[in-house]
This record gives structure tokens, C-alpha cells and sequence, in this order.
């Protein structure tokens, strides 16, 4: 039976990155991202109401988020949610659930401008890298750079949007 798990957020970085490297040496970076949504109540006053996301990137993705991204930058986060569970030193189990990010973009022009220089690749928009060692498949990339050659062509627009700009 076909599932699907995909989360997409555009919101402000709450922290400043946190970049750390697995023990066979993989990069990864954890940030959160803060979401807002307003709405007005039933006495008719506007309230706010703020969901954090922990966001995780892995690979060469992990290593420009660390590299680009900063405490109040807003970005786009686009991944699968993943619960992590382990056992704390008191034996206590703990959870925590996480957006393991395939895709980032940096929507602020501090963003854009600095990544406008970087021709070799499309370093704001990254397939996601496997965590672990499997194999990418073959048609995998190919539609990986299908995307890719898609979102380079919109690289303009996106560098030029405000977040009032944005369809949703």
C-alpha cells in the first residue's frame, strides 16, 4: 500500500546551527525552525500561536546549512519526519521528533546574494544525501537532476521574493 511522509516548513531559524560529524565522519546539522500562525479568536482578538521544528541535514547538505544559515534567517525546510528514541543515562526512555530535511532553501536575500556566487552547483537547493551508505539508484538521479535543472531555471525568483511574496 503506497504512504507518504513529507513535511514542508517556511519559517525563522531559532538557533544558530549546529554542525557535528558521525563517528565514520559524516556531517550532520541540526537547527530549529519557527513557524507562525495567526488567527483571530472568537472575541475577534488576533492571536499568534508559534510551532519549533527540529530540523536535521545530513552530508553536503548539512554542511551549507551550517555554512549559510543563522539565528532568524527565514527559510524553507522540506523533508520526512522522523521520531528518534534512545534511553537516557537514568534508564528513562526519551523521543524526539525531527524534519529530516532533502531540501533547503534560503529565502532571505543575506541568503540569496552570498549563494548567487556559487555557479558550480545549486548549493540553496540539494537532493537529500543518504544518511547511510546505500546506493542511489540510477533513475534516482535522474530525476534528482531534473529537479535540479527545474529549480535553477526559478533560482532567479526565489532570490528575489520577499516572504509576503510567497502563494501561501
Amino acid at each position: 500500500m503506497p504512504s507518504l511522509n513529507k513535511v514542508t516548513i517556511i519559517g525563522n531559524v531559532g538557533n544558530e546551527p549546529e554542525m557535528r560529524f558521525t563517528p565514520n565522519g559524516k556531517p550532520v546539522t541540526s537547527f530549529s525552525v519557527a513557524t507562525n500562525w495567526v488567527y483571530t479568536s472568537p472575541e475577534g482578538e488576533r492571536r499568534q500561536e508559534t510551532e519549533w521544528f527540529n530540523v536535521v541535514a545530513w552530508n553536503r547538505l548539512a554542511e551549507q546549512c551550517n555554512q549559510f544559515l543563522g539565528k532568524g534567517r527565514l527559510v524553507y525546510a522540506e523533508g520526512r519526519i522522523h521520531t528518534r528514541n534512545w534511553e537516557g543515562q537514568d534508564g528513562q526512555p526519551h523521543s524526539k521528533i525531527e524534519v529530516i530535511a532533502n531540501r533547503v532553501i534560503f529565502l532571505d536575500r543575506r541568503g540569496a546574494a552570498v549563494l548567487a556566487d556559487e555557479k558550480a552547483d545549486d548549493a540553496a537547493v540539494l537532493p537529500e544525501e543518504k544518511a547511510d551508505d546505500t546506493a542511489v539508484l540510477p533513475e534516482e538521479k535522474a530525476d534528482d537532476a531534473a529537479v535540479l535543472a527545474d529549480e535553477k531555471a526559478d533560482d532567479a525568483a526565489v532570490a528575489e521574493m520577499e516572504p509576503e511574496d510567497l502563494p501561501f
